[in-house]
């Protein structure tokens, strides 16, 4: 997009009020429920980062659509260098639908505007700035956009995301829809804003739920999404001409064929990276017509191939219709994994990063907060009360609205679901009898394919269940998966072969470690095993909370029977290439029987 916008602040009232309950800490339980359940301590970080009001949110919408109406707002990002050639047009690649028609809210329920406005906290309109993207809900409480739309801005100090119209706020009137507040921001880690090389993507995650379908990315052996000629349909309120910078105040859609990386590469030379971007569109005819392309505005919003999202708008030539030029887009394919492990955390501290549940024998419960790809990777614990006596504890995000769950079995064999209930505190749900029949439980994300976290359990007699999760902390009628699992310490949290599905780890009774691929449905629910090597029996216990380091991929915990902990980092790669060298946590972890 074009560099950096001013526009001078409107004279509206600042409103700064924080949620009632935004900051506050949750009320304790008692230890025990009405109907004999047995209730934890709630979770230590229960004062989360508190968002901004609605009065505030609803300010940063005004402001950020009164730059729109004044043409001083558009999508951040700064200008890659092109290459000069006989190929490539000289230095007008520019971030950003042409030649489009209107689209309903029932074909895109998941299409979400993104507004930003910031007015340094001063009075002087020359630094005031204003931006506007698309983007997709692909869960509940996230959204995928472009990653120049969010790299070097604070969205939760000065975004907003309305969904639920397909229409451009007016003033106060939002058309029905719905605005949020922005907890946390990733930018992919490999992105280059000089360039927009290295996976143009971003994920946000929103104070709160919303109550609209949500669309998901595709997989990373997708490769019929990216064939020559296949039809896809970008979406998104941007400009509808070359000749004004008006964007659309109804959401528009376009559909265009997927052209070669060798077609993008024709024209735009370097710019263009193949396997990090995605080619789309008839070549441009120099005008409005004739031409069908996103354009200003559209940049974050979805290109979506058989049902999925297969690329994110991410920029184009400037004015959107120089002759010749294809739309590019970051593709998806190529980091789903990444994406996905944003989706699907186990952040139980709101910063981004897994976090893992530790109990001892003695019933001292500890919650370890990340602190990042440094050492020593889990840094200052909180202690819970209430866990004692517990035979199990699992931690998973149950029911996608970004609250951590836990899954826990009490001494009667009762298995319960302890989840936020979107208001003030977390309650227990009765799942049901019985699982003291189980040796192990896991709950290593979207098994069947539905965007909803599932279980796995090994029975006493070496079965291995699937049972596809509801949503709601429930969840439905068990898969066999398999049998001879009995001398096998399942484990897993994550996508560890970057393909798009969930994986599975057992290490089996020599020691040897394999990585069970996730099929993305119940029934295989994996597909061949890859062996990822021996030796593991030195450890007396396997933990797995997700990616613990943040770099978009899900690294595994082992503690060695001296009591040290080890941190194995993810590569995303599968078979013996799956871990990097391990390194040291810290002693003395052998004071705990039971991981999350």
């Amino acid at each position: 997009m074009t560099s950096t916008p001013r526009r001078a602040r409107l004279a509206l009232p600042a409103a700064t009020a924080a949620l009632a309950l935004s900051g506050a800490v949750l009320a304790a339980v008692p230890a025990q429920a009405s109907d004999g359940a047995p209730v934890p301590s709630q979770p230590a970080v229960t004062e989360r980062p508190a968002p901004a009001s609605p009065a505030e949110l609803a300010q940063r919408i005004q402001d950020s659509g009164a730059a729109l109406r004044s043409h001083a707002a558009t999508a951040p990002g700064e200008q890659p260098k092109a290459t000069p050639s006989a190929e490539a047009p000289s230095g007008k690649v520019d971030p950003k639908i042409i030649g489009g028609k209107d689209a309903t809210l029932s074909e895109a329920p998941w299409m979400v505007q993104l507004h930003y406005y910031d007015d340094k906290d001063n009075d002087d309109p020359a630094d005031d700035e204003g931006y506007f993207c698309g983007g997709t809900l692909v869960a509940p409480a996230k959204i995928l956009t472009a990653a120049h739309c969010v790299y070097g801005l604070d969205w939760r100090e000065n975004g907003a995301v309305l969904g639920g119209t397909a229409q451009l706020p007016d003033g106060d009137d939002l058309h029905g829809g719905r605005f949020v507040g922005v907890w946390s921001q990733w930018v992919n880690p490999t992105y280059r804003p000089s360039t927009t090389s290295g996976g143009d993507l971003a994920v946000l995650t929103l104070s709160e739920a919303l109550p609209y379908k949500t669309l998901r990315p595709t997989t990373s052996d997708d490769t019929a999404s990216y064939t020559n000629g296949a039809p896809a349909t970008v979406y998104g309120w941007g400009r509808t001409s070359s000749t004004s910078q008006d964007i659309s105040p109804t959401l528009k859609k376009a559909t265009v064929p997927m052209r070669s990386d060798a077609s993008c590469t024709s024209y735009w030379g370097a710019d263009f990276v193949p396997g990090q971007m995605a080619c789309a569109g008839d070549p441009a005819s120099g005008q409005d017509a004739g031409t069908v392309s996103p354009c200003n505005g559209d940049s974050g919003g979805p290109l979506v191939v058989n049902g999925r999202i297969a690329g994110v708008v991410s920029w184009g030539v400037k004015d959107c219709v120089a002759s010749g030029a294809y739309g590019v887009y970051a593709k998806v394919s190529s980091y789903v994994g990444e994406v996905n492990s944003r989706v699907d955390d186990t952040d139980l501290d709101f910063d981004g990063l897994a976090d893992l549940f530790a109990r001892t024998p003695g019933g001292e419960a500890y919650e370890y907060y990340s602190v990042g790809d440094q050492s020593p990777y889990l840094g200052n614990r909180v202690a819970l009360d209430g866990w004692a006596g517990l035979s199990l504890v699992r931690q998973a995000d149950l029911d996608r609205d970004s609250w951590q769950d836990y899954v826990f079995r009490a001494p009667d064999g009762v298995l319960y679901t302890f989840a936020f209930n979107g208001t003030d505190r977390y309650e227990t749900l009765r799942v049901g009898g019985g699982w003291n029949a189980m040796n192990d439980i896991r709950v290593p994300g979207d098994l069947s394919g539905d965007a909803l976290a599932d279980l796995v359990a090994k029975d006493k007699d070496g079965v291995l269940w699937l049972y596809p999760g509801k949503g709601d902390g429930t969840f439905g009628s068990r898969v066999r998966i398999g049998g001879g699992w009995t001398k096998y310490t399942i484990t897993g949290k994550g996508d560890y072969d970057r393909d798009g599905r969930p994986d599975l780890l057992a290490r089996d009774g020599s020691g040897v470690l394999w990585l069970y691929p996730g099929t993305g449905k119940a029934a295989p629910a994996f597909g061949s095993r890859v062996k990822v090597g021996g030796g593991w029996n030195a450890y007396s216990a396997l933990a797995t909370a997700g990616d613990t380091t943040g770099d978009g991929r899900p690294d595994l915990l082992a503690r060695d029977t001296s009591g040290v902990m080890w941190l194995y980092k993810g590569t995303g790669k599968p078979g013996t290439a799956a871990f990097k060298t391990r390194v040291r946590v810290g002693g003395g972890w052998n004071a705990f029987n039971l991981f999350g």
